[in-house]
């Protein structure tokens, strides 16, 4: 039988301590986070639930559990440990920024927003909670704050190597007929499609125009007249006289929830598209429609864990007469397709896409893209493709709430998950829809 050892740690019967029980602090910091690192979430939980049970008042325990918590989608728990380090810890601006990202994830806006609101009282330059409360108020529709707020993303860490020099003016939206302008990829591939759209009216106050984007996203950037300079880095772009970060623009403009302009169509090259609809010509059945299909986004994304899922919990459209499944995934997730053996062809098309001049040439070919919430679907949705997203149930602000379409993309329309990585209710909706839509188009 176990017995209590130096300072109360519990031991077992040769002596060992017993991994989170009661362990010196540093101890299970140490070994919570040598599971974490080793993969073993589910480990590195069980050693704070029970440290937590032991000594519930150690406030660095909960914040870690709410990390925790989320990784592994038990976002009501995230909140509730969050709750616990906000009680502990009520004057600490960061507990109520962890809190508002704990709301946040579990769709409950009211409440991030005023988690956020508090921790700005308490630190009215901390970056993240002006960002979260940014989300929350965009979310609702509230552009007209939300712009502003949205701002204090610039700030966030990670994002300064991106950022032009202190001494580069910084464009206020009015007219700049001699220089060049440079506009900066400040986020990710979503958001330059997503904001794109904003470049003629720069071009019309800025003819000299630049812009600063990664190599990948350079076709879709020369479908853009008014783009005299696209480079990969700020110092390429020789002198400039002013930037402007391409998501800031819809706070220039004055962007509100009726005004918002609509996407210029990009359009999939002629020859490569083609080429990919010859392609498929050959693969799939005749009087089969063809949709594309993406069950996972960029890994590297924060919250890709709720936005990604596993080709299994789209089987459910295999189910539907009359389509074949074309896939668009990249990377590590295609590997799936291996162990795919739906009723319905499943063609492969992900090892032979190698740039967007490709995924575009494909989406010229298919009858519908079905998706998670990936830059593809903005892509689709530029193109006026018909595309379905399969939402996650606490949606980036971009989707708004409670609405199954898009005001920034007419062509798309929204599945929302009833809870938290509800994927199997979700898919079984597209899968319905999908039936529906497939018997109006043959009837």
């Amino acid at each position: 039988m176990g017995g209590a050892g130096r300072d109360g740690a519990g031991v077992d019967g040769a002596g060992r301590n017993v991994p989170g029980s009661d362990l010196p602090d540093a101890e299970v910091l140490a070994e919570t986070i040598r599971r974490q690192r080793d993969g073993d979430t589910a480990g590195a939980l069980a050693v704070l639930e029970r440290a937590i049970a032991a000594a519930p008042d150690v406030a660095r325990y909960h914040r870690l559990a709410n990390e925790l918590y989320r990784q592994v989608g038990r976002h009501v728990d995230a909140r509730g440990a969050a709750q616990r380090v906000v009680a502990l810890r009520p004057d600490d601006p960061t507990s109520h920024t962890e809190l508002a990202a704990a709301c946040g994830n579990l769709g409950d806006i009211a409440g991030m927003r005023e988690a956020a609101e508090r921790a700005i009282a308490l630190a009215p330059d901390l970056a993240a909670a002006h960002f979260s409360r940014g989300a929350a108020l965009l979310a609702s529709g509230d552009f007209a704050e939300g712009w502003r707020e949205y701002e204090w993303r610039l700030q966030l860490p990670g994002t300064a190597g991106g950022i032009p020099p202190a001494e580069w003016l910084r464009w206020d939206g009015a007219a700049m007929p001699n220089g060049r302008l440079l506009l900066f990829a400040d986020q990710g591939r979503g958001d330059v499609i997503q904001f794109a759209r904003y470049i003629p009216w720069v071009a019309a106050r800025c003819p000299d125009l630049a812009i600063c984007c990664p190599r990948e996203m350079w076709p879709i950037l020369r479908q853009f007249p008014e783009l005299r300079l696209i480079v990969q880095h700020w110092h390429e772009a020789g002198g400039c006289n002013a930037f402007a970060p391409l998501g800031s623009l819809p706070l220039l403009i004055g962007t509100r929830l009726d005004t918002i302009p609509p996407p210029v169509k990009l359009r999939a090259d002629p020859v490569r598209a083609a080429a990919w609809r010859a392609r498929l010509d050959g693969l799939v059945p005749a009087g089969y429609r063809r949709i594309g299909l993406i069950w996972a986004g960029n890994s590297a994304h924060t919250a890709d864990h709720d936005r990604s899922t596993q080709l299994a919990s789209f089987l459910k459209l295999a189910s539907v007469d009359d389509v074949a499944l074309v896939s668009l995934q990249k990377g590590p997730s295609q590997a799936q397709i291996g162990g795919y053996f739906g009723r319905v062809p499943l063609f492969n098309l992900g090892p032979q896409i190698h740039d967007f001049d490709d995924t575009m040439a494909v989406l010229d070919a298919l009858d519908l893209l079905v998706s998670v919430d990936t830059g593809v679907v903005h892509l689709a949705g530029a193109m006026g493709k018909p595309t379905w997203v399969a939402l996650p149930f606490s949606a980036d602000w971009r989707w708004l709430l409670g609405r199954d379409d898009s005001p920034w993309y007419p062509s798309v329309r929204l599945f929302r998950q009833p809870a938290p990585r509800a994927w199997v209710p979700t898919v079984a909706r597209i899968a319905a829809a999908l039936g529906q839509h497939t018997s109006r188009a043959t009837g």
